[in-house]
C-alpha cells in the first residue's frame, strides 16, 4: 500500500482548478496503489478552501498558519515534507502550475525523492509505477521510473481529468513548523482583468506573428465569448503582448473548451501547451501552416477580415 499526498492550492480562498485535477491524478494513482488520498493545503485563512477539497475523498490536512500566507516554497516545503513522513506517503504531487514547480522540487529534495515533472500518464504494470513525460519540446514521451523510497511528481493538468467526488473525507489541521527563512516576500503585483485568468478560461483566443501587434480584434473576440487572450512566443518576443499571456512548452499550458489560433503557424512549441484544447478552431492566410493538421476546424483567410465578421455573428447569435 503506497499513500498519496496531493499538495493543493489556492487563490482568494479558492482552490485553483488545476488543483483539482491533480487530485484526479492521486485519486488514479490511490487506486492503482490500493494507498490512501491525501490532500494538504498552505496558506492563512484557508479553512472554507480545506472543507471544499473534502469532499472528494481525500483526507485533507489544512496548514494554517501566518508563517504560510505568502507563497514562499522557503517555508512551505518543510511542512509537506514532515506530513509526507507523517503519514507514510510514498507518492507526493503537484499541478506543474508556477507554485507546484517551485514547492515540489524543494520538498522533494527534503524527501531525498527522485522526480519526473509535467507527467502526463502513469504507465507500467503491477505495483511498478511509470511517469510518462514529454521530452524533447514535447517531440517524445518518455516513460519514466522513478526509484527512491518517496517518489515526487508534478502534473500537466491538461492531461487529467479533474477529481470525482467521494465520501466526505476528514480535514485535520497539519503541524506547521517553519525554519528561519534566507528569503523575504516583497509583494504580488496582480494583473488585473475583467476577463478570465489563461489557464482557467472555457474559451481562449491566440494570436501569432499573423496578428503583425494588432491584437484589437482578437481582443474583441474573446470579449465577445467570454473568454481569455493567448499568444504564442513569437508575439510575446516581438514586445506585442504580456509575457503572461504565452502559451506553450516555455509558456501556459491550457485546454479549454474552445481555443481560436489566429495568425499562428502552429509550431510544436506552441502546440505542446494548447492541444488538450477540446475545440481548436485555426484561422491562418497560409494553407500549408502546420495549425491546420490539428484543428478541428481550419479557416484560410485573412483573420483581419474574418475576425470581425466572427465577432458581428456572435453578438447576433447572443443578442448583444
Amino acid at each position: 500500500m503506497s499513500n498519496v499526498l496531493i499538495i493543493a492550492e489556492a487563490f482568494k480562498g479558492q482552490v485553483r482548478r488545476a488543483s483539482l485535477h491533480a487530485l484526479g491524478a492521486g485519486q488514479q494513482l490511490a487506486r492503482r496503489t490500493g494507498g490512501t488520498l491525501h490532500v494538504v493545503l498552505l496558506g492563512k485563512g484557508i479553512g472554507e478552501a480545506a472543507k471544499s477539497l473534502a469532499g472528494y475523498g481525500a483526507t485533507v490536512h489544512a496548514a494554517d498558519h501566518d508563517a504560510l500566507a505568502a507563497p514562499l516554497a522557503e517555508a512551505h516545503a518543510p511542512v509537506v515534507a514532515a506530513l509526507a513522513r507523517a503519514i507514510g506517503a510514498t507518492y507526493v504531487g503537484a499541478a506543474a502550475t508556477t507554485y507546484g514547480k517551485d514547492l515540489t522540487p524543494r520538498a522533494a529534495a527534503l524527501l531525498d525523492a527522485a522526480m519526473a515533472t509535467e507527467v502526463t500518464a502513469f504507465a507500467g504494470e503491477g505495483a511498478t509505477v511509470l511517469f510518462r513525460r514529454p521530452m524533447w519540446a514535447g517531440n517524445v514521451l518518455a516513460d519514466v521510473e522513478l526509484v527512491t523510497a518517496v517518489k515526487a511528481f508534478t502534473i500537466r493538468p491538461t492531461e487529467y481529468a479533474q477529481a470525482t467526488a467521494g465520501a466526505a473525507g476528514e480535514v485535520k489541521a497539519a503541524a506547521v513548523e517553519v525554519p528561519a527563512l534566507k528569503t523575504r516576500y516583497v509583494s504580488f503585483k496582480e494583473v488585473k482583468s475583467e476577463r478570465p485568468e489563461l489557464t482557467e478560461a472555457r474559451v481562449v483566443v491566440s494570436g501569432g506573428r499573423g496578428t503583425k501587434g494588432d491584437f484589437k480584434p482578437l481582443e474583441a473576440l474573446a470579449d465577445a465569448l467570454g473568454g481569455a487572450l493567448g499568444a504564442s512566443r513569437a508575439a510575446v518576443d516581438a514586445g506585442w503582448v504580456p509575457n503572461d499571456w504565452q502559451v506553450g512548452q516555455t509558456g501556459k499550458v491550457v485546454a479549454p473548451d474552445l481555443y481560436v489560433a489566429a495568425g499562428i503557424s502552429g509550431a510544436i512549441q506552441h502546440v505542446a501547451g494548447m492541444k488538450g484544447s477540446k475545440v481548436i478552431v485555426a484561422i491562418n492566410k497560409d494553407p500549408e501552416a502546420p495549425i491546420f493538421q490539428i484543428a478541428d476546424y481550419g479557416l484560410v483567410g485573412d483573420l483581419f477580415k474574418v475576425l470581425p465578421e466572427l465577432v458581428a455573428k456572435v453578438k447576433a447569435g447572443s443578442g448583444h
